[in-house]
C-alpha cells in the first residue's frame, strides 16, 4: 500500500514532467498540472489514489492563492479600479450566477411539461446546484490571463484594464461564495441561519482584524525583520499566513478567508513586495498540487463516452460569458472592439471554478456522474485560452468594423507624427530609461520617437512636448507607422525577452539595416538576443557593477584617470563597439586632434573590397587602424578576421587618429 510520501514524490515527478512537456510547447504550467493529474488518475493509469494527507496539502494551494490575491486589495488600488470591479465585475458574476439559475429553471420546466421526471436532464440537480454551478462557471483564470497580457504587454491598455478589474472581482468573490456553497446543502431555515452567522463572524472578524490588524501586523513585521534572518521572516510570514487561516476555520468560515485577511493585512505594509517573492515558490508548488488533485478526479472516458455533452458545456459557457463580457463592457463605455476583446479573453473556465466545483461536489451538490463532464469541459476552455487571446486581434477587426477604424486612426495619428522624422531613433517602450534617453538625445540634436502603452504616461509626456504615441511596439503596424525603415536606430528600454525577441524578428523582417539596441536586467538571456539579431545588449547588473566600481576605486583615492581606463577596459570587454573608443568629451578640440577616435564606414556597392577578404582589403598595420567590428547590412555585429569576407552594406567601425582613418576610409571606398 502507498504511503503519503510515497504518492507525493509520484506527483512532484509528474508535475516536472508536466510542467517541462508544457512549457515546451508554450502553454501554461497550470494545463500540464491538470494533465498528469488525468494521466496518474484512477481513470487512467491508476499510478495514485487519493490521499487524505496529499488532499489536505493541496489544499493549501488555494490558501496561498488566496493569500496572495489578498496582496493585490490594497484600499488605494481598489479605489482607483471601484468602476471595473464593483461595477463591471459585480455584473458579470451575479448575472453569470442569475443566468445558470434561470436557464436551470427553464430547462426544468421545459422537461417537466415534455413528461421528463428526475431533475435537469436526469442528473438530480436542483436550483441549489444551479448556483454553486453558476458561481464556478462565472470564474475566469487569473493565472493564464494575467500572464499572456503581461506577456503582451496589455496591462495597460483599454481591455487590460477592464480584464482585471473583472478578474479582481471574480478572485473577491471566491470569498463569499466558499462560505455561500457549503450552506446550498441545508434546509431553507438552516441555510438562512447559517449564511446570517458566517454574515455576523465575517464582518466582525474583518472589524477587528482591519481595524486594529494593519498597526499589530506593522509592528510585528517590523519586530522580526529588525533580526535581519531571512529564515525568521519567512517562518513568520508561514506562521501569519496559516495561523489566520486556522483561525477563520475554527470560527466556522473557510481557510481561504483567514488567508485572504492576511494578505490584505500584509499589503499595506512596506514588506509587500519581499512578501510576495518569499510566498511565490510555496504557492506555485502547493497550487500545483491542488491541479493534479483535480485532473485526477476527471475521467478520461467522458471525453468519448459522453463527447457531446462535453462538447455542449464547453462551447455554451463560453459563448454566453463572452457575449455577458462583452456587453457589460459596452454598456460600462468600452467601444465595441474593447469590448469584444475584454470577452474573449474572459469566456474560459479559471482556477477557482476548480475550487468551487471541487467544493460542490463534496457537499453532494453536484452529482459525482456530472463532475467529470463538466471538468473536461472546463479543461478544454481553459486550454483553448492561450489560442484565442493569440488570434483575438483578427477575430476583432473582421468582426467590428469600428475597432479597425480606431486603429485604422492611431496608426494614421503616429504616422502624421513620424513623418517628418528621418535618420530619428525609435524609443520602444517610455518608462525611466526610455525617457532618460529620449533627454540625451535632445541635447545631441538627434531625433526620435517613442512608443509606448501606457496612456497616462503618453498623455502626460506628450502634453510635455516630448515625441511619444500611444503605441504597441511589439506590433509590426506601430514600428511601421512609426518610420521603422527610415530610422537610425531601434531601441527596446524594457526589460522583457520575449516581447524584445518578436520586436527583433519584426525589424530584422522589415528593416534588416537598422541596428537595435536591447535593455536586459542581466546577461542571461545575452546570446539568446543576440542569436535574434540584436546588434547590442545592455545588462543593468553589468553597468551598475561598472558605476559601483567606479565610485569604490576613486572612493579608496585610485587616481580618476586610472579608475575611467579600468572601467573602459571592463566596457570593451563586454561591448564590442566601444573597443579603442578615446577618452575625452569633445573630438575637435586641438589636444584631441592626436588621440584615438572612432569612425564607421559603410561599403556601398562600388567600392572594390567587396568579395575580398578584410586582410588583403585593409593592412591595418600599415595604415596605423584597427577595425573594431563589423557589422553586417542585416544588423548582425560580427568579429573581424583577416579571413573575413566584405560584403555589400557592411559597416566598419575603425579605430585610429583622424588622419589615418580619413587614408583607411579612402581605401575601402575606392571604387
Amino acid at each position: 500500500m502507498a504511503t503519503t510520501l510515497d504518492l507525493t514524490l509520484l506527483y512532484l515527478f509528474a508535475a516536472v514532467i508536466g510542467v517541462v512537456l508544457f512549457r515546451l510547447m508554450k502553454l501554461p504550467p497550470m494545463l500540464g498540472y491538470l494533465a498528469v493529474g488525468v494521466v496518474i488518475g484512477p481513470n487512467a493509469l491508476a499510478l495514485a489514489r487519493d490521499s487524505a494527507g496529499v488532499q489536505y496539502l493541496a489544499e493549501f494551494g488555494v490558501v496561498f492563492l488566496m493569500f496572495v490575491i489578498g496582496l493585490e486589495f490594497n484600499l488605494p488600488k481598489l479605489k482607483s479600479m471601484r468602476s471595473l470591479v464593483f461595477g463591471l465585475g459585480l455584473s458579470q458574476v451575479a448575472l453569470t450566477i442569475v443566468a445558470t439559475l434561470a436557464g436551470h429553471l427553464a430547462l426544468s420546466a421545459t422537461l417537466a411539461y415534455m413528461g421528463h421526471h428526475g431533475g435537469l436532464l436526469g442528473w438530480g440537480i436542483n436550483w441549489q446546484s444551479a448556483v454553486a454551478l453558476g458561481g464556478a462557471l462565472a470564474m475566469s483564470s487569473t493565472a493564464i490571463v494575467v500572464k499572456m497580457m503581461a506577456d503582451r504587454l496589455e496591462l495597460e491598455t483599454e481591455h487590460g484594464r477592464r480584464v482585471m478589474g473583472i478578474l479582481l472581482f471574480q478572485d473577491l468573490a471566491v470569498v463569499p461564495l466558499l462560505v455561500l456553497i457549503p450552506a446550498l446543502g441545508d434546509s431553507a431555515s438552516e441555510m438562512t441561519r447559517t449564511l446570517m452567522m458566517a454574515g455576523i463572524k465575517a464582518t466582525g472578524l474583518l472589524i477587528v482584524l482591519l481595524a486594529g490588524g494593519q498597526k499589530i501586523m506593522h509592528w510585528w513585521l517590523n519586530l522580526v525583520a529588525r533580526r535581519k534572518s531571512e529564515e525568521l521572516f519567512m517562518l513568520n510570514l508561514l506562521l501569519v499566513t496559516l495561523g489566520l487561516a486556522w483561525l477563520t476555520e475554527h470560527f466556522g468560515l473557510s481557510l481561504a478567508l483567514g488567508a485572504f485577511i492576511a494578505g490584505m493585512l500584509i499589503a499595506e505594509t512596506e514588506y509587500k513586495h519581499q512578501v510576495e517573492t518569499d510566498i511565490r515558490p510555496f504557492h506555485d508548488v502547493l497550487l500545483g498540487l491542488f491541479f493534479i488533485t483535480i485532473g485526477m478526479k476527471l475521467d478520461w472516458h467522458s471525453l468519448y463516452e459522453q463527447w457531446a455533452l462535453v462538447l455542449m458545456l464547453a462551447s455554451l459557457p463560453v459563448i454566453f460569458k463572452l457575449g455577458l463580457i462583452t456587453t457589460l463592457s459596452k454598456l460600462f463605455g468600452a467601444s465595441t472592439g474593447v469590448a469584444l476583446r475584454t470577452g474573449l479573453y474572459l469566456a474560459q473556465a479559471g482556477e477557482f471554478g476548480f475550487v468551487l466545483l471541487s467544493l460542490a461536489t463534496d457537499e453532494k451538490l453536484i452529482p459525482k456522474q456530472v463532475e467529470s463532464p463538466l471538468l473536461a469541459a472546463m479543461v478544454l476552455s481553459m486550454l483553448a485560452t492561450p489560442f484565442i487571446i493569440m488570434f483575438s486581434n483578427r477575430i476583432v477587426m473582421r468582426v467590428s468594423s469600428t475597432d479597425w477604424l480606431m486603429q485604422s486612426l492611431a496608426m494614421t495619428k503616429i504616422a502624421t507624427k513620424a513623418i517628418n522624422t528621418e535618420r530619428h531613433v525609435l524609443i520602444c517602450g517610455y518608462g525611466r530609461s526610455g525617457q532618460n534617453l529620449s533627454r540625451l538625445l535632445e541635447k545631441q540634436s538627434i531625433a526620435y520617437m517613442a512608443l509606448d502603452l501606457d496612456p497616462d504616461r503618453v498623455r502626460q509626456a506628450a502634453a510635455a512636448g516630448h515625441s511619444v504615441v500611444f503605441g504597441d511596439a511589439s506590433r509590426l503596424q506601430s514600428l511601421v507607422a512609426a518610420g521603422l525603415s527610415r530610422a537610425a536606430a531601434v531601441v527596446i528600454t524594457f526589460p522583457n525577452t520575449a516581447v524584445a525577441k518578436k520586436i527583433l524578428h519584426l525589424v530584422h523582417e522589415h528593416a534588416p539595416n537598422v541596428p537595435v539596441l536591447v535593455r536586459t536586467i542581466d546577461d542571461a538571456n545575452l546570446d539568446e538576443l543576440q542569436k535574434a539579431g540584436a546588434t547590442v545588449v545592455v545588462p543593468e547588473a553589468i553597468e551598475g557593477s561598472l558605476m559601483l566600481a567606479t565610485q569604490a576605486l576613486a572612493l579608496v583615492g585610485v587616481p580618476m584617470r586610472r579608475v575611467i581606463r579600468m572601467v573602459q577596459d571592463q566596457r570593451v570587454a563586454r561591448y564590442g563597439l566601444l573597443r579603442g573608443y578615446f577618452h575625452g568629451a569633445d573630438d575637435d578640440s586641438v589636444d584631441e586632434l592626436e588621440l584615438q577616435r572612432l569612425q564607421s564606414v559603410t561599403l556601398g556597392a562600388n567600392a572594390l573590397c567587396i568579395g575580398q577578404t578584410l586582410g588583403a582589403s585593409l593592412d591595418q598595420r600599415e595604415l596605423q587602424v584597427i577595425v573594431v567590428s563589423v557589422r553586417r547590412a542585416e544588423g548582425r555585429v560580427v568579429s573581424p578576421s583577416e579571413s573575413l569576407i566584405l560584403q555589400v552594406g557592411d559597416t566598419l567601425v575603425l579605430s585610429g587618429r583622424p588622419q589615418d582613418l580619413a587614408r583607411a576610409e579612402g581605401v575601402l571606398l575606392k571604387g
